[in-house]
């Protein structure tokens, strides 16, 4: 068989596998848009709260008003007592609730700092963070607003009141995440995943599909065949990925920082290593359909060992090492330095080497477990 026809029964090979045509194309094309969905807002607004005013003053009365007016939060609903308020919360009526204490006007006519208590579950951060903005933000305003009274009262001009009512002033700017997102967050490093885990399942199907039974890939070299099949998965994989990290990026909103040039560079090692693993892991399961179970399995330690949801620095040593056998980790940090962060090509060198070295470890662990199980005897169903 000539190169050219083997190519092309490759080709035939992974199109007319309805398994693996589902896994490379519908599940890259799926994703790209099932899993931004739900968080196409970026940010959670207008959360339910209520509010528990033990005061009862004017200037209690005005801090609800400010906490409703913010876009964060909404003042669903007042409870009279905080037992009322926790059974609302624990019912689900309500993501939180602000108790405003006793003697609160006294203590700013005093000049004391009066504590805003706040309940909610901070087990949904996104949800718990964007109330606690909303009420900050409401709270400093009021106090900004008693300061600056003060220092009327005491014959300063309102303009200059007005600049001096804090000590310092914060100008926050979002770096690498310019809408404080979840999208900009999250998708980019878990489209890389994505891109991983489809890759290792459509290459070890295909080594499972033709595992027990005879065709052309058992008259062809192992070398040969798992250079052109290793080439016609990563041909397929680099328009997917040019197509997540361009038009799906482009669709949400996802800033794209890097050249494509450099990008492409480092998505060849990172495609090669994918490959190779899932020609080894297709090679020792003995059913094609543990291929993609222990695809699936592996995916969510993949992801909190990547280093984007915490800090390799609070990460065991032991599973930070674990993680660098995968293509996942250095690919995640190295395409968010490069297209996110706007790195240059040094700095993700390291990165770029390590998925190297991966792509030599996986591809001899490959070449062996394919060239000893292609060596075994085939048995046909005769069906």
């Amino acid at each position: 068989m000539t190169l050219f026809n083997l190519v092309k029964a490759e080709l035939k090979a992974l199109i007319t596998n309805p398994v693996v045509v589902l896994t490379v194309f519908g599940g890259v094309v799926f994703y790209s848009v099932l899993y931004p969905l739900p968080y196409s807002q970026q940010t959670p607004r207008e959360q339910h709260i209520s509010v528990v005013n033990l005061d009862g003053s004017q200037a209690s009365f005005r801090l609800e008003r400010m906490v409703d007016a913010t876009p964060q939060v909404h003042i669903m609903q007042r409870d009279f007592s905080i037992a009322s308020a926790q059974q609302a919360f624990m019912q689900g009526d309500i993501s939180g609730f602000l108790v405003i204490p006793e003697h609160f006007y006294k203590d700013l006519l005093l000049g004391k700092s009066p504590t805003l208590s706040y309940a909610g579950d901070a087990s949904y951060f996104l949800v718990y963070g964007t109330i606690i903005e909303g009420l900050a933000h409401a709270g400093g305003t009021l106090a900004a607003q008693s300061t600056v009274s003060k220092l009327v009262t005491k014959g300063e001009p309102m303009a200059l009141a007005s600049q001096q009512y804090s000590v310092t002033k914060l100008n926050l700017k979002p770096t690498f995440n310019p809408t404080v997102g979840y999208v900009n967050y999250v998708v980019p490093a878990v489209f890389v995943l994505i891109l991983q885990q489809t890759l290792v399942m459509a290459a070890g199907l295909m080594v499972g599909t033709q595992k027990h039974g005879k065709g052309y890939w058992n008259s062809i070299p192992t070398a040969t065949l798992m250079a052109v099949r290793v080439s016609v998965l990563v041909g397929v994989y680099y328009l997917l990925g040019m197509f997540y990290f361009g038009a799906s990026f482009t669709s949400h909103g996802i800033s794209q920082l890097a050249d494509a040039v450099q990008l492409l560079t480092l998505m060849l090692p990172f495609l090669l290593a994918c490959c190779a693993i899932g020609i080894w892991l297709g090679a020792i399961t003995p059913r094609r359909e543990l291929v993609t179970l222990v695809v699936l399995i592996s995916s969510m330690p993949l992801v909190f060992s990547a280093g984007f949801v915490w800090p390799i620095q609070s990460i065991p040593s032991s599973i930070v090492m674990a993680s660098q056998l995968f293509p996942s980790t250095p690919g995640i940090q190295g395409f968010l330095a490069l297209n996110q962060m706007g790195s240059d090509w040094n700095q993700i060198a390291p990165q770029w080497t390590l998925l190297w070295l991966q792509t030599l470890l996986w591809g001899s662990l490959a070449y062996y477990q394919f060239n000893k199980q292609r060596q075994q005897p085939v048995y046909s169903d005769l069906n």
